[in-house]
């Protein structure tokens, strides 16, 4: 009886989320079925340049997915703490996200190389993804409303983080793919410029929507344990959102055939039968700048861990003075958090113009890894919250280098055809500085005094240190 009570509460508080997506899942599929979709025939051996619209069909997914991502990394730590997790042991919570995604993304690009199905290639992962997310997007904000103790509420809460960032990355990784994919060399700039701008308004979309909600009217507080409405409803919107973009995506979207893309990517298939390296294989062959970009890679995202862990608690302690978790104070921070990241998302798109000017692509790295560096040092000594904004416009900076160069210089130096096996490879150099990071985050706090805010200058030296890696790297094919 106790657990039949609880499934009953669980769909009384979902009940209005369902009858909104149950309508609204209605009208896409309407909205889609309404559309033509106009197949684009191929010729032999070169790709077909394609309309700005098939671009943006092959990514438009993105915008959804990138909004689940940027809510659960603004909201992980505001969650834990809410549910009752010490500051010291925050980090720890991060180590399931990148665990996940080391794991996942080098399977879904190994066996999506090998797949075929009546949905396409890539299409079938990105799909089975979204649907797991949509469901963890409505468990995971209701870890503290079923009644449990502290202990099982956070058991809960990662049990449903783990499935989220697990269906996140196998959400995510198709859309890369997509574009190496079906996309020609001359449009590729264009193509990923399309999927930098969707990934970084979806950030913005999600990042803001705890703020937007408190603004008109939801709950910002709650009981002790429990998550606030405005959190709730973020995850359930992103969660509609999500949903709508991918089923958008799944329904244009038709991918070549196994013939034509053998074709098209210069692929002999009686030879692909017989070689089929494993990943440790690949990984032994794997160019000189997988590795040394790799190096870079880690101290970037190990800083950017502790930005997602620790702006909470510190922005809390600094600008509103209270590390009371359950404090209005500590709430209305969680929200400024969401608004910080939509800033950096702003500084991101618009270096992403600037970083094209530079004439040597290495340059424009280091530059926006020391300028990011700045902003992560500067919150350190910033007590007002709008001054906050010049930070994280800083920090943008150095995200937006992250998000397009190690891809591009990467895949310059690739050939052959395990593209997707080796992105999912190069994901690895993603998430296990930040495995390390999150597993070392207690200690280094203890270290810097236990002030949550002194982890932002170990995040800029960590940036330093990441600019100056950039010399080791070796552009081309050759390296």
């Amino acid at each position: 009886m106790y657990f039949i009570e609880k499934i009953l509460q669980f769909v009384r508080i979902l009940s209005p989320f369902v009858y909104i997506f149950i309508a609204f899942f209605i009208f896409i599929i309407i909205f889609a079925i309404c559309f033509d979709h106009k197949d684009t025939k191929m010729t032999m051996n070169k790709k077909p340049a394609l309309s700005f619209w098939q671009l943006w069909n092959i990514s438009f997914g993105f915008f959804g997915v990138q909004i689940a991502y940027s809510l659960q990394s603004a909201n992980i730590s505001r969650i834990f703490a809410t549910l009752g997790a010490d500051p010291h042991d925050l980090s720890f919570f991060w180590i399931l996200p990148p665990l996940m995604g080391m794991i996942v993304q080098p399977l879904v690009g190994k066996y999506s190389d090998r797949t075929w199905c009546r949905l396409g290639r890539r299409i079938p992962y990105l799909f089975l993804g979204a649907i797991v997310a949509v469901l963890v997007m409505c468990m995971l904000p209701n870890a503290g409303s079923f009644g449990f103790a502290v202990g099982g509420a956070m058991v809960f809460g990662l049990v449903a983080l783990m499935l989220l960032d697990t269906s996140i990355n196998m959400a995510m990784q198709p859309f890369k793919m997509l574009v190496g994919d079906m996309v020609n060399e001359e449009q590729k700039a264009k193509a990923y410029s399309i999927q930098s701008f969707l990934c970084n308004a979806g950030s913005l979309v999600g990042y803001v929507f705890p703020f937007l909600f408190a603004w008109i009217g939801l709950a910002n507080t709650a009981p002790d344990g429990q998550i606030p409405d405005t959190v709730k409803w973020s995850f359930y919107i992103g969660a509609i959102i999500l949903i709508l973009c991918v089923l958008f995506t799944t329904l244009k979207v038709k991918e070549m055939p196994p013939k034509e893309y053998a074709e098209f990517h210069g692929i002999d298939t009686t030879c692909a039968k017989k070689d089929n390296p494993g990943m440790f294989t690949l990984l032994r062959k794997a160019p000189s700048t997988f590795w040394t970009v790799g190096l870079v890679q880690f101290f970037c995202w190990a800083a950017f861990l502790y930005m997602w862990t620790y702006t909470n608690g510190a922005i809390a302690d600094t600008v509103w003075n209270t590390t009371d978790v359950a404090s209005e104070g500590y709430q209305a921070a969680g929200n400024w958090v969401g608004i910080l990241f939509a800033v950096q998302a702003v500084g991101s798109v618009l270096w992403a113009l600037v970083i094209p000017r530079f004439k040597s692509i290495k340059v424009a790295y280091a530059i926006s890894l020391l300028l990011g560096a700045v902003g992560f040092a500067s919150v350190f000594f910033i007590h007002d919250q709008y001054l906050l904004f010049i930070s994280f416009l800083l920090i943008g900076v150095a995200w937006a280098a992250m998000l397009a160069v190690p891809f591009t210089l990467l895949t310059n130096s690739l050939s052959g055809d395990h593209i997707g096996t080796y992105l999912g490879l190069f994901n690895g150099t993603i998430c296990l500085p930040q495995i390390v990071a999150a597993a070392c985050g207690g200690f280094i706090l203890k270290l810097v005094g236990g002030a949550q805010v002194g982890m932002f200058l170990v995040a800029g030296a960590f940036l330093v240190l990441g600019a100056l890696s950039v010399a080791l790297v070796k552009e081309g094919k050759k390296s």
